[in-house]
C-alpha cells in the first residue's frame, strides 16, 4: 500500500514514503530477530533464569565439542548456592580428572569487528575506562542476548535475571552498609551507568538500524548494569589478562581452599586454544567444585561478586593516611608529643620512600588481612614515634614495615605505635552506626537478601576490627612482660 501511494506522489514525497516504509521493514526484521534487554531492579531472593526453562548448558557445552565429566551436575547445593557439583551416585573424583574442557569457540569475550554492528560495539566499548573492564565485556554479552539466534543463547539463557552486587540495592540497604569507602565505589558505578547510557543513546542515535549492535532495542543504565555485573561476578582473565565468559566453568563457586583450578592450553588468539577445569584434591560425592576467585576483601567480592565470606582473613578496614587524624588516634593512646602532622625533615623523606608524602602519595592504607596493619603504615608509625634518626637509619623499610619483626626500634617505640592502631581501630568502630549486637539481631530476622549483605559486611568489618584489637593488645602485653624481664 505504501509503495503505491508512493508511485504518484512528488520525488520528495515519495523519497519520504520509502524511507519509511524501508524502516518500518527493518524495525519488522530486528524485532523478529532480537530477545529483550528488559532487566530486573534487584534481587531480594535467589534470582531466577533470563530464560524460565533455560536449556541443559551440560550438553549444550558437550554437543559444541567440550567435555564435562559424567558426575558432574548443576545443583542448588545448600552451602555454595547454584553451581557445579559432584554427583552422589557417580563416586568420589580423583585428583588431576579434567572436570570441564571448552574449546576456543565457546568462551565469550570482546572480538575484533567482524561488521559495522560489531565496529560500533567496540567504539561504545573503548569509551569505558580500564577500571571498568567489566562494562566492555558486558556489552558484548548484551549484544549475544539481544540476538535471537546468538549461538551463546544456551548460555545466556542460564545466566540470573538479576545480580545482589550493591549497585542493585534498594537505597536503604545501601545505607546500611555503612561503610565510606565501598559507599565510594558504589556510587561512582551508579554515576558511571547513569553518564554511559547517554552516551550510549547519543552514539546509537545515528547508527541505522541494520549497524545497531544491540538489534535496534534501546539500552538504559539498567540493561547496562546488568550486563557489567554479569561478567564482573562470571569473567576470567586467563593468559594475556583478556577477560572472557567461560561458560559452565563460571558456575563454580569460590573457595580459598579450592578443590579444582583453571588450566589454559594454547594462546587466547589460536584456534586450538582451551580453558579447562581440573581436579586439585579428591571431591566427594556430593561436594560443590570450587576455584579460588582471588585473595581479596569482602569489598571486592561484595562489589564484584555480590556475596560476602564470614571470617575472611583476607578482609580489611580501608584508612586514610591522615596527619589531623594520626595526632589524635596518637594522643587518645597516650603517646606524648606526636607530630604526625609536622614530620622532620628526615621524617617526610622516609615517608616518600614509602609513598606516604609529597606529590603522587598514594594515602590509602589498611588494617586487617594477612599483615594485620599495613606495612607501609606501620613503618611510619615507627618512625614517627621514634624520632630519632640515628636509632632509625640502622633499618631497611622492609624490616621497618613487618610486624613479624620484633620491636625493630625498642619496645617503647613499638608499645605507642600498636597502642595508635588500637586508637584507629576504635576510631573505626565509632564510624558505623550500629554494634554489633544490632547487626546480629538483623541477622537472625532473616532480612531480604540485599539487606542481608548489607548488614553482613558491615558486621565483618566490626569482628574483623575486634580481632586486630585483641592481637594487637596481646602483642603490647607482651612487650611490657619482655622490658620487665630485661
Amino acid at each position: 500500500m505504501a509503495a503505491a501511494a508512493a508511485a504518484g506522489a512528488t520525488p520528495a514525497t515519495a523519497r519520504k514514503a520509502l524511507l519509511t516504509t524501508t524502516a518500518t521493514l527493518l524495525s519488522s526484521s530486528v524485532a523478529r530477530s532480537r530477545r529483550s534487554l528488559s532487566c530486573s531492579a534487584a534481587a531480594a531472593s535467589a534470582a531466577p533464569r533470563i530464560a524460565p526453562q533455560p536449556p541443559d548448558l551440560l550438553r549444550w557445552v558437550q554437543r559444541e565439542g567440550g567435555f564435562v565429566h559424567p558426575a558432574l551436575r548443576v545443583v542448588d547445593h545448600p552451602e555454595h548456592g547454584l553451581g557445579v557439583s559432584a554427583a552422589a551416585a557417580e563416586g568420589d573424583i580423583p585428583p588431576g580428572d579434567v572436570l570441564i574442557a571448552l574449546p576456543g569457540r565457546l568462551p565469550l569475550r570482546l572480538r575484533r569487528p567482524a561488521g559495522a554492528a560489531d565496529a560500533v560495539l567496540v567504539q561504545l566499548a573503548d569509551q569505558v575506562p580500564e577500571e571498568l573492564w567489566a562494562m566492555r565485556l558486558g556489552l558484548r554479552l548484551l549484544q549475544e542476548r539481544a540476538k535471537s539466534d546468538s549461538f551463546w543463547w544456551p548460555y545466556i539463557a542460564n545466566l540470573p535475571e538479576t545480580f545482589t552486587v550493591p549497585i542493585f540495592f534498594p537505597g536503604e540497604d545501601i545505607k546500611n552498609l555503612q561503610y565510606a569507602p565501598l559507599l565510594h565505589q558504589v556510587n561512582k558505578r551508579c554515576r558511571f551507568l547513569l553518564e554511559f547510557e547517554k552516551e550510549v543513546k547519543h552514539k546509537l542515535g545515528t547508527v541505522p538500524l541494520e549497524d545497531h549492535p544491540f538489534c535496534g532495542q534501546d539500552v538504559n543504565s539498567s540493561s547496562l548494569g546488568w550486563a557489567m555485573s554479569a561478567a564482573s561476578t562470571r569473567a576470567f582473565r586467563l593468559h594475556g589478562e583478556i577477560p572472557m565468559l567461560l561458560p559452565l566453568i563460571d558456575m563454580c563457586n569460590h573457595s580459598f581452599n579450592p578443590n579444582a583450578r583453571i588450566v589454559q592450553e594454547g594462546n587466547v588468539d589460536s584456534p586450538d586454544m582451551s580453558v579447562k577445569v581440573v581436579a586439585e584434591t579428591k571431591i566427594d560425592q556430593n561436594a560443590a567444585v570450587t576455584l579460588n576467585y582471588g585473595c581479596y576483601p569482602n569489598d571486592f567480592f561484595l562489589l564484584d561478586y555480590g556475596f560476602v565470606i564470614t571470617s575472611n582473613s583476607y578482609d580489611q578496614v580501608e584508612l586514610s593516611y591522615d596527619g589531623t587524624l594520626l595526632d589524635a588516634a596518637s594522643m587518645a593512646a597516650g603517646v606524648s608529643s606526636p607530630n604526625f602532622s609536622a614530620p622532620a625533615k628526615w621524617q617526610q623523606d622516609i615517608l616518600s620512600q614509602l609513598n606516604l608524602y609529597g606529590e603522587g602519595a598514594i594515602l590509602k592504607v589498611s588494617i586487617g588481612g594477612p599483615e594485620i596493619v599495613d606495612g607501609r603504615l606501620l613503618a611510619a608509625l615507627r618512625v614517627i614515634i621514634a624520632a630519632d634518626p640515628d636509632a632509625v637509619s640502622g633499618h631497611d623499610l622492609k624490616t621497618l614495615m613487618s610486624l613479624k619483626e620484633k620491636a625493630p626500634l625498642g619496645p617503647a617505640v613499638e608499645a605507642s605505635a600498636l597502642r595508635t592502631v588500637l586508637a584507629l581501630c576504635t576510631f573505626a568502630l565509632q564510624h558505623f552506626h550500629t554494634k554489633i549486637m544490632e547487626d546480629e539481631a538483623i541477622l537472625k530476622r532473616e532480612p531480604p537478601l540485599t539487606t542481608e549483605l548489607a548488614v553482613q559486611f558491615r558486621l565483618q568489618k566490626k569482628l574483623l576490627l575486634l580481632d586486630v584489637i585483641q592481637n594487637l593488645s596481646r602483642r603490647i602485653k607482651m612487650l611490657a612482660l619482655d622490658k620487665s624481664t630485661v
